[in-house]
This record gives structure tokens, C-alpha cells and sequence, in this order.
């Protein structure tokens, strides 16, 4: 995905000091240096037009390509179209995002300076960011002195005798009181995007450097772990043929110089279904992710 030009050269381009894709190429001291390829943008999942159809990414095209060989294609010919196809990819995406929101997340860092609270991003992260954990220090004894974290260690460290007696619950409660604190205080960060091009954390950072962590949805055929892909491929290919068995449907039978061909649509619509039913219960039985909580 390209990039906007940075329309105000006084918004800082921030440096990378930390990046989390699995599999995934260092791209460089910034973070504007690297664009993925194969990048889906996730907010047009779902509103495909079919101006949208023309162009396929390398995600979509690895698919995309192994739903036709499964089919056939080249050998036989493949009544789908390229709109067609790239809504069966999207059904794939879909599903198992809905199940399994965390198999795509990546991750990135760069470090705020003092009194800069508006910094230029990759589009790439932006348009599929989905948190930024900005001044969200744990108790940790690490903390800087004078800060609410500190002054909350030092209590419980005294409290608990050196945590003798503190359990993994009590832990977790006084982590959940310091958030509330950080709220009711306004010690707790946030963040903005604005003007759909630039990222906004408040407030303003105070210190040189502020450690800024973004997450983001990262849908790559590069980074993607194997056995997800494989089960979109396989997603894609169960409603490509549940889609073909529509176009074939419409006759029975097609003229041929042996007096008629008969075509597989009703074939085409049972293993559509029952393939999608299975993979829906290899879903939910080997890929699916329990509930779970994040604290930053």
C-alpha cells in the first residue's frame, strides 16, 4: 500500500525500535521505510465493489490461485469472476478472523519525544491499527520513581510482605484498581488518527523517550502462520464452489457434439457445504481462541 507524502514536514516520521511480525524483514530505521506486500486493508473487508475486483494483492492472489488449481483451471475452464473469487477469499478472511481475532495481529514500537504528540505512520499500520498501548506500564520495578506505578509497587511490596502471601487474583485485582486510577486521574494515554493520516497519542509526552506501542491487523501471505493460510485456502475453495454451482446450476446440461454435457452443479453445491461445515468444526476444535485479556 502506498503511502500518503507527508503533506507537513513539521509531523515528525518516528523511528523503529521495535517490530513484531513473525516471519517478517527488517525494513529499516523507520517505520516508513517498509510497506509489506500483500497487505489486505482490512476496513474494506466486506464492502467489495466491483471496481474493487480489478487488482488482487499477493495474499489474494496465493488464494486465489490455489482455489482455480483446485478447481481445475487451467485444464477446465473456471466460470468465476475476479469479483467472484475475491469475495471468496474475503469469506475466508472473515470467518476466521471472527473466531480467531489474534491470528493476524503484529506489532510495532517507536519512541515519542517530548512535547510531539502527532507522528506520521505507515497507512499500512494505520488503516488497520487496533490499539496503541501509550503510557500503559504495568507495576513493574522498573517504574520511574514518583510516578502512580511506583507509588502503587511500593504499597503492595509493604502490604505483602515481599508478595508472601499475594496470589496471581490479587495481582490481577490491583492491576485492574491502578487502571481505574489512571482513568479517574487522567494518567491513562489514549490516541486519535487524524485526518485519516497521522497518529494523535495523548497527552503530550513529558519525557524523552516515551515508549509508544501500536498494534495492528498485518494480513500477508509473508508473515501469515502457515496452517491459517492453508485454512483460508481451503475456506476460499469450499465458497468458490458453492458460488460455481450457482453459475452451473443454471442448466443441467450444456450442447456438445456427443448430444450434451452434463454439468456438476448440484455436485458443486453438496461439496460446498459439507466442506464449509467441516472446516467450520476444525475451527472451532483445533484453531479457535479461548477468551483471554490483555494488560498493557
Amino acid at each position: 500500500m502506498k503511502n500518503y507524502q507527508n503533506d507537513h514536514p513539521q509531523i515528525p516520521r518516528p523511528l523503529l525500535n521495535g517490530y513484531g511480525t513473525s516471519f517478517g524483514d527488517y525494513g529499516g530505521d523507520s517505520l516508513l521505510d517498509y510497506s509489506p506486500p500483500g497487505e489486505i486493508d482490512a476496513p474494506k473487508l466486506n464492502r467489495l465493489t466491483l471496481e474493487d475486483a480489478g487488482e488482487f494483492s499477493e495474499f489474494e492472489t496465493v488464494v486465489k490461485d490455489y482455489v482455480l488449481g483446485m478447481l481445475g483451471f487451467p485444464v477446465v475452464r473456471v466460470e468465476l469472476t475476479p469479483f467472484q473469487l475475491k469475495h471468496c477469499v474475503q469469506e475466508g478472511i472473515n470467518k476466521l478472523n471472527y473466531h480467531a481475532p489474534l491470528w493476524n495481529l503484529q506489532y510495532a514500537s517507536f519512541d515519542a519525544s517530548a512535547g510531539q504528540n502527532i507522528y506520521e505512520i505507515p497507512l499500512y499500520m494505520l488503516h488497520n491499527l487496533e490499539y496503541v498501548a501509550y503510557r500503559k506500564n504495568l507495576l513493574t520495578i522498573a517504574a520511574q520513581a514518583g510516578t502512580l506505578e511506583f507509588d502503587f509497587f511500593l504499597k503492595y511490596f509493604q502490604d505483602n510482605f515481599l508478595f508472601g502471601n499475594m496470589r496471581v487474583g490479587d495481582f490481577y485485582l490491583m492491576q485492574q484498581t491502578l487502571e481505574q486510577y489512571r482513568k479517574i486521574l487522567s494518567a491513562d494515554g489514549g490516541f486519535n488518527i487524524v485526518g485519516g493520516k497521522y497518529l494523535q497519542i495523548y497527552p503530550s509526552p513529558a519525557i524523552t523517550p516515551e515508549r509508544v506501542i501500536l498494534e495492528y491487523r498485518a494480513i500477508d501471505s509473508n508473515t501469515i502462520q502457515p496452517a491459517y493460510l492453508n485454512w483460508i485456502q481451503r475456506y476460499a475453495l469450499a465458497v468458490a464452489k458453492g458460488v460455481l454451482s450457482q453459475v452451473r446450476g443454471k442448466f443441467s446440461s450444456v450442447p456438445s457434439p456427443a448430444g450434451g454435457a452434463m454439468l456438476n452443479g448440484a455436485q458443486l453445491a453438496q461439496e460446498s457445504e459439507k466442506e464449509k461445515e467441516l472446516l467450520s468444526q476444525e475451527l472451532l476444535n483445533e484453531i479457535e481462541e479461548p477468551p483471554a485479556f490483555s494488560t498493557y
